[in-house]
């Protein structure tokens, strides 16, 4: 038979789940928005310093040069911010599933016996 208190209790400790699963995944996001932030000013100042570099280009294979210097490091810096962004992601949804772990494993053993 289940006591008042018991579905009080209960029912507070879901309510403190639930708060900090939010809290979690504000913070997450705030987190990933920053990453994403970071790499689009990053990519914005890097795009400015290739114009400029290549507006005092003189020849032809300077210019070739330059693009090819600013392609690979445009190409390396995505991949890094892309896998740091990932990263950010998958952390996120750990963190968001903690309290169904926590839940689950709570339960489980009452539903093996």
């Amino acid at each position: 038979m289940f006591k008042v208190e018991d579905m009080q209790s209960y029912g507070k400790e879901q309510l403190e789940s639930a708060v900090a699963a939010a809290s979690t995944v504000q913070n997450g996001l705030q987190a990933i928005a920053s990453a994403y932030g970071d790499y689009t000013k990053k990519s914005y100042e890097d795009t400015k310093s290739f114009v400029e570099k290549l507006t005092a280009v003189k020849s032809l294979d300077k210019a070739i040069e330059a693009q090819t210097e600013f392609a690979k490091m445009a190409y390396e810096t995505f991949v890094a911010d892309s896998q740091k962004i990932a990263g950010l992601y998958g952390d996120l949804a750990k963190q968001a599933f903690k309290p169904v772990e926590g839940l689950v494993a709570k339960f489980a053993p009452a539903a093996a016996h």
